[in-house]
Order: C-alpha cells, then sequence, then structure tokens
C-alpha cells in the first residue's frame, strides 16, 4: 500500500486524507498541539459544495451556516452609505473555520494517523527526518502547511510568495454594537475595519487592516505587530480607539499578510503541493477554502487513477492550473482596489 505523509492538518490536508485513506497508508503531521482552533469565517463557492457532499459533511455544515445577511459600508464616520450582498463575503455557505477544521478532523481521526506537536524537518528521495519523531520513509510527501508551507521551503526553494500591499490583525470582543448576523465595513484611506457577529451573538469578530509593502511583520513578535496596527489606524474616530483597545486584550489575536503563491510547479519528485502551500490565490479572493477542497480532492482522484505518480501529479496540475490562475486573478484584482490611492 502507497505510504503517504502530508503536512498540515487544516483544511486541505484533513480532505485529501480523507480521499486518499481507503487506498493509502496516510499519516498528517501537524506543528500546532491538536487540531487548530482559531481562524475567521471560512466560505465555500462553487464546486467547494460538492466536495463537502462527498466528505459527507454537507448537512453538518449548513448547520454551522452564520447566515450573514449582508454588510452595510460606513464612510470615516461611521455614517452608513451602502450594502454589500451576503455573497461578498459569506460566498454560498459560510462558517467558523475552527468548526470546519474540527469536523474535518472526526471524520478522518479513524482513517489516517495524526502525529501532532510535530514538523518535518528534512526530506531527500521520500526519506523524512522530524523535529520529534523517528526519520521514516513515504512513497509520497505532501505539503498542505499553508502560505508559509515548510514544505514547499524544503522541496522548492525561498520563492513563490507575492505580497500584495496589506496586512493586518483579527480577534474577537464583546458585540457593543448589536449586529445580529451582518456585518459592518468602514474604510477610510488605506485602513480598513470589517465587523462580523454570527452565530454567537455576544461576540463581534474584528479584522483591520492596512497598507503594508512586505509580509515582514507576519515574522515579528505581537507587540510589534500591534504597533504598527496603531500606527495605521492612528487618529481616526468612529469606533477606532474602542477596537485598539480591544486589540490589545484580546486572547485569540491573529496576524496575517495578503500573499500569494505563486511557482512554475506543484510537484519535485516524490514531494507534491496542494491547497494554499502551492497555490495561495490570497484572502482576496474569497476562494482559499473552496481551493484546497477542490485542490485536495482533484489531487487524490488523479494519483488513484494511476500507478505513476509522476503522471498523476502531472495531470493534478494540468487540470487545476486554470481555475488557480483565475481565482488568483481575482485576488490580485480586489487587493489593487483596495491598496489604489483615490483619485
Amino acid at each position: 500500500m502507497t505510504k503517504v505523509l502530508i503536512s498540515g492538518a487544516s483544511v486541505a490536508g484533513p480532505a485529501l486524507a480523507y480521499f486518499l485513506s481507503d487506498h493509502c497508508d496516510v499519516t498528517v503531521v501537524e506543528r500546532a498541539p491538536g487540531p487548530r482552533d482559531s481562524g475567521w469565517a471560512i466560505d465555500f463557492r462553487g464546486g467547494a459544495i460538492e466536495v463537502l457532499a462527498e466528505l459527507g459533511i454537507s448537512d453538518r455544515i449548513r448547520d454551522l451556516d452564520t447566515r450573514s445577511r449582508g454588510t452595510a459600508v460606513l464612510d470615516a464616520d461611521g455614517a452608513k452609505t451602502g450594502e454589500l450582498p451576503r455573497e461578498v463575503f459569506s460566498g454560498e455557505l459560510e462558517v467558523p473555520k475552527r468548526d470546519l477544521t474540527r469536523l474535518l478532523h472526526e471524520i478522518t481521526a479513524d482513517r489516517a494517523r495524526y502525529v501532532f506537536d510535530d514538523s518535518i524537518t528534512s526530506i531527500r528521495d521520500g526519506h523524512v527526518e522530524f523535529e520529534r519523531s523517528p526519520a521514516a520513509d513515504y512513497d509520497l510527501v505532501i505539503g498542505a502547511d499553508g502560505v508559509y508551507s515548510k514544505v514547499r521551503r524544503l522541496a522548492f526553494g525561498p520563492a513563490g510568495l507575492l505580497h500584495l500591499g496589506l496586512s493586518g490583525v483579527g480577534f474577537s470582543m464583546p458585540n457593543h454594537l448589536g449586529l445580529d448576523h451582518s456585518g459592518l465595513l468602514w474604510q477610510h484611506g488605506g485602513a480598513f475595519v470589517y465587523l462580523f457577529s454570527g452565530n454567537d451573538p455576544d461576540r463581534l469578530t474584528v479584522g483591520l487592516s492596512f497598507g503594508t509593502e512586505s509580509p515582514e511583520l507576519d515574522r515579528r513578535s505581537r507587540a510589534e505587530q500591534e504597533r504598527a496596527t496603531r500606527a495605521a489606524f492612528a487618529g481616526h474616530g468612529w469606533e477606532i480607539p474602542r477596537l485598539l483597545d480591544a486589540m490589545a486584550a484580546a486572547d485569540d489575536f491573529w496576524f496575517g499578510s495578503t500573499c500569494q503563491v505563486r511557482i512554475d510547479s506543484w510537484s519535485a519528485g516524490r514531494v507534491a503541493l496542494v491547497g494554499d502551500a502551492g497555490y495561495c490565490a490570497a484572502p482576496t479572493s474569497g476562494m482559499g477554502t473552496s481551493q484546497a477542497l477542490i485542490g485536495a480532492r482533484t489531487l487524490a482522484r488523479c494519483l488513484l487513477e494511476t500507478s505513476d505518480h509522476e503522471a498523476a501529479l502531472v495531470a493534478y496540475e494540468r487540470e487545476l492550473r486554470p481555475y488557480v490562475a483565475e481565482n488568483q486573478e481575482i485576488g490580485r484584482a480586489h487587493a489593487q482596489s483596495l491598496t489604489a490611492t483615490p483619485a
């Protein structure tokens, strides 16, 4: 039986494990100490709805839908200037990311071997070394470990990350605005605020985004990230001071930059990439989760259709590249519209 190692237990990794596990011996390694319970709400669009059905979790996902009713657009003073329909931010279905991650782990826990609190340190023609576990040999190693993929760095080198000019923080706080399955989008200059309250009426999800020249802040300390955020929003009124105070107190603080991954090939020998690790389209595309699920299903199908893994990986990339290119163009266009200097 083919031995497959998947690095990353967020979305693409467990989905791939599900589709391969009836025919392969699958191990999933994840550097976090357990299934991840963080992240903003994520949405599903187009063919990803079919993948949820194939995973057998469609009904459970629909039960978790945030049931967003849309987003009000505000000016610098907080006055409403327009309304965006649900689909802009929430797609056809939207759930908290932690719920999807939990479900994917639940349906694969007895189909694949999970190794948490560990990470790959070396890959040589299927021979893999780890930080904690003994070295082992695998027929295939799949990087499903996100935009800053360690597998990509080890097997393909440091290139491939394209910064699109935005960074930002996410956290939650008490819902003092009383939002009810709805959102607010505030924008002034190069600073943006997105607020949303979904299935937990007492909590408000907060996103504060601003223009940056590189993703360097992603590697800095939380204190440095908070300082950069405060500097970007300095002098603004409305709810900004209160949001910044809540940021400092948040225990679910998250920081990330808007990037794409663009490399010439998604495979090298016995190593391949799936989801954000190989072809992140950026959060501004709205397609990250859908692309991860569709990518996992496509990769699994191609691998199971032939015993020649090299031919399978070529077929996977040939089939998926046009879809990824379209999503990446959407991600770039939306990022450019947000970072463009007003006339």
